[in-house]
C-alpha cells in the first residue's frame, strides 16, 4: 500500500536551489489556491506533532520497510487522493500535512562535509518567481518577514521530523510495529478487496507490555501517539467509501471457476 520515498528527491519536488539575495532579489511568492501535485499521491509523509489533529481526517500507518515512517493516508489505492479534486483543490474539511504546507520550501545541505542546511526552494513551483505582483522575498537585500517566516516554519518542520524519527526507534526497539492487513468487504462482492504492504502497531503486544515499558511510553508521550494512530485505522472504511463513490474504487477479480466433477 505505501513504502518511504526512495527517490533522490522528496516526493513532490523537482528540482531544488538554495535561495540566494543575490539570484532572487526581485523573487516573490504569491498565493494558489490548488496542488496539483497531491492529485496523485495517496500516502504523505506526516510527523508526531500532527497525529492528533490528522487522526480526525486521515488514517494514519507506517510504511513498509526497515526505515518506517509515519504517512497520512488520502487514498487506498495509488495514485487515488479523495480529499482532492482533478486540479488539486480541496474537497472539503480535512487535515493537510505539514510536508504538503512546506512545499515548496525545504531546508537541505548544500555540501556532504557539513550538517549545516539552507534554505531551498524547487524552482518548477509557480508559487515562487520575478512576479509584478505577490509579497517579496527581500526586502532591502535582507530576507523578508515571510521569508524569515518560512524559515521558521521549515526549522520546526525538521525538529519535528527527528522527533519523528526517534519515536519509530523506539517503536522497533519495543518490537512493536508489525505488517499491516485490512479486508474490506462490499455487497455484491465474495471477496473482500485486501490491502497489505503498510505497517502498524501491534495491539497485542503492546497490551502485553510490562510495567516498566508501559510507564516509559506512558511518561515520553509516546502513548498518546499510539492511540491516535489506532483510533485513525477506523477511517479505512470510509476512504474506501469515498474511492467508491468518486469512481475511483478497486475493481473486483471475476470469480474463477471452479471445476466442476463428473
Amino acid at each position: 500500500m505505501a513504502s518511504a520515498p526512495a527517490n533522490n528527491l522528496p516526493i513532490f519536488y523537482n528540482d531544488l536551489i538554495p535561495l540566494s539575495s543575490l539570484d532572487h532579489a526581485d523573487f516573490r511568492s504569491k498565493a494558489v489556491d490548488s496542488a496539483p501535485f497531491l492529485t496523485s499521491q495517496h500516502a504523505i509523509p506526516l510527523t508526531i506533532d500532527e497525529f492528533v489533529s490528522a487522526q480526525r481526517f486521515v488514517p494514519i500507518i507506517f510504511s513498509a520497510g526497515a526505515d518506517s515512517v509515519p504517512l497520512a493516508l488520502m487514498g487506498l489505492n495509488e495514485g487515488v487522493n479523495i480529499f482532492v479534486d482533478d486540479e488539486g483543490k480541496l474537497r472539503g474539511p480535512s487535515y493537510v500535512p505539514a510536508y504538503v504546507r512546506r512545499y515548496p520550501w525545504m531546508l537541505a545541505k548544500l555540501r556532504p562535509d557539513t550538517d549545516e542546511l539552507s534554505l531551498c526552494f524547487d524552482p518548477t513551483s509557480p508559487a515562487i518567481g520575478a512576479f509584478e505582483d505577490g509579497q517579496p522575498l527581500f526586502e532591502d537585500g535582507k530576507p523578508s518577514e515571510l521569508t524569515q517566516g518560512v524559515l521558521k516554519f521549515c526549522e520546526d518542520f525538521e525538529q519535528a521530523a527527528a522527533r519523528t524519527g526517534q519515536f519509530v526507534r523506539e517503536l522497533r526497539e519495543m518490537d512493536l510495529l508489525m505488517d499491516g492487513e485490512v479486508a474490506i468487504q462490499t455487497p455484491g462482492n465474495e471477496q473482500p478487496f485486501v490491502y497489505r504492504g503498510f505497517r502498524m502497531i501491534n495491539e497485542e503486544k503492546l497490551r502485553d507490555l510490562r510495567g516498566d515499558q508501559l510507564r516509559k511510553i506512558n511518561q515520553s508521550g509516546m502513548l498518546p501517539l499510539i492511540h491516535a494512530h489506532l483510533f485513525s485505522l477506523q477511517l479505512m472504511r470510509d476512504i474506501f467509501e469515498a474511492q467508491v463513490n468518486l469512481g475511483k474504487g478497486p475493481i473486483p477479480l471475476p470469480a474463477v471457476p471452479q471445476p466442476v466433477e463428473a
